[in-house]
């Protein structure tokens, strides 16, 4: 092999293995931030290993909220109106959040199946509800309990 056709082979290996680099480097740090949704029936149905870090998404339950009065700890329940999970919540809620809205928390599955949240989001009026809540709620053929005038 020529000299010249030896450089550039070596210059465009080099140029392939540190694109393969940066781009595994870039797909593993987006694996580590990714955090998929789930409904309270995929949740019901196994589909979370504890410890993975996902997003539920549903309706708070009526009735479910309790505050504790000494610590900012709140437990409540979000329903798909098909299967519940329980979550659980140390810090301030949202203004927006109450009974019978749409929320979507983050955080991961304990164990014992109870959802421990780092962040709680609620919807920013009665019109709107979030697009994976929506379709969850969709996908279970039930839409009972939405607000009137709810995005549908």
């Amino acid at each position: 092999m020529k000299p010249h056709r030896r450089k550039k082979l070596g210059i465009i290996i080099f140029i392939a293995a540190g694109l393969g680099t940066a781009i595994g480097l870039s797909l593993f740090a987006l694996s580590n931030n990714i955090d998929l949704f789930f409904t309270p029936t995929q949740v019901a149905a196994g589909e979370v290993t504890p410890g993975q870090r996902i997003r539920v998404g549903g309706m708070v339950k009526e009735g479910s909220v309790e505050h504790d009065q000494d610590i900012l700890e709140v437990s409540f329940i979000t329903t798909d109106y098909n299967h519940d999970v329980r979550v659980h919540y140390a810090g301030i809620l949202p203004d927006l959040f109450r009974e019978g809205q749409g929320i979507v928390a983050e955080g991961s599955m304990s164990p014992d199946g109870t959802f421990i949240a780092s962040r709680v989001l609620a919807k920013h009026d009665e019109n709107y509800m979030s697009v994976e809540v929506k379709a969850a709620l969709d996908a279970a053929g039930n839409t009972t309990g939405m607000p009137p005038g709810a995005m549908r």
